[in-house]
């Protein structure tokens, strides 16, 4: 149980620095900057160095450190659940920002800047968390520092079925979130846990379920078994289209793009009143139709000429 202490003092050690950046960057920064680029970079930055911790014990552990899944699974949940409160409101997800800029809640320029956060803060994460496995500080750390410039894919099964999972892991996630958006922060942080530990349960052994872009490319777009454009359809298409189609179904349109209703028709919640048929001696007629033949001197008879 060595490995697995030391492997906990990595994870705390890493939300406890995120947490120290979010706070400096938010004091030091304006709002701007923290909410768009320093938030989005050290929500990214704690995801990614965690996931390839727990990469790392979910390949190595049942063998080298004799980890049954009910621990590996158990930890994943509580990592999430910290991960989710931790995050100050960042993403940490390129899909989820692409969601927002087509709600038309965020603009261009804003998305693009968390982007490229994310893209940095995964990336860096990487490079630490390898040196931090150079230091073979146990025997897990050293098996995964000799086998991570061989790494493996995480893509375990054919190109179509990779894309598929994750396209339908990304779309209930998505579908989730949406559903969510407007309930308290601790329901959503332990919905998306539950609905993260599960597609861990399930599309994990085939396709890592990362359900993130960035993370994604971070972690094994460097790894052989598949060629860029295969990894590109699997973990980029899939989730970007499994977040269009929960859009598409959740609100029946893309904002951004399209102000019709797509799916979905609208009826007017105004009616408009009818009048009712009144009886008279020409036939019935509507008030409205009656007030407008009486005029000034129309009592039922023509109005006679005056000599």
């Amino acid at each position: 149980m060595a490995s697995l202490n030391v492997s906990l003092c990595f994870f705390l050690a890493t939300f406890a620095l995120c947490q120290a950046s979010r706070r400096a960057a938010k004091a030091l920064l304006p709002g701007g900057a923290y909410a768009h680029f320093a938030r989005e970079a050290a929500g990214a930055a704690q995801l990614g160095a965690c996931c390839l911790e727990m990469r790392m014990l979910v390949e190595l552990g049942p063998w080298a450190g004799g980890f049954g899944p009910d621990l590996l699974l158990t930890l994943v949940f509580l990592l999430l659940l910290v991960h989710g409160a931790t995050l100050d409101g960042a993403s940490a997800n390129p899909t989820v920002s692409l969601q927002r800029f087509l709600l038309a809640e965020a603009s261009l320029p804003r998305t693009l800047l968390e982007l490229a956060a994310q893209a940095l803060g995964v990336h860096a994460a990487g490079a630490l968390t390898r040196l931090y496995w150079a230091w073979g500080l146990s025997d897990l750390h050293v098996l995964q520092s000799l086998m991570d410039p061989h790494c493996s894919s995480a893509l375990r099964t054919a190109v179509p079925h990779g894309a598929l999972l994750e396209g339908s892991c990304a779309f209930l996630l998505h579908l989730v979130l949406l559903r969510l958006q407007g309930s308290r922060a601790v329901h959503r942080v332990l919905a998306v846990a539950l609905l993260l530990t599960a597609a861990a349960c399930t599309a994990g052994p085939l396709t890592s379920a990362f359900l993130n872009p960035a993370l994604a490319a971070s972690v094994t777009f460097r790894c052989s078994g598949h060629s860029l454009l295969e990894y590109v359809q699997v973990y980029w298409l899939g989730p970007v289209t499994g977040m269009l189609l929960a859009v598409l179904l959740y609100h029946g349109r893309l904002p951004r793009l399209f102000q019709r209703n797509l799916l979905y028709s609208q009826k007017s919640k105004y009616r408009v009143p009818r009048g009712r048929p009144v009886p008279g001696p020409g036939g019935s007629q509507t008030p409205e139709e009656g007030s407008r033949g009486r005029g000034p001197g129309s009592g039922g008879q023509p109005l006679s000429s005056s000599h």
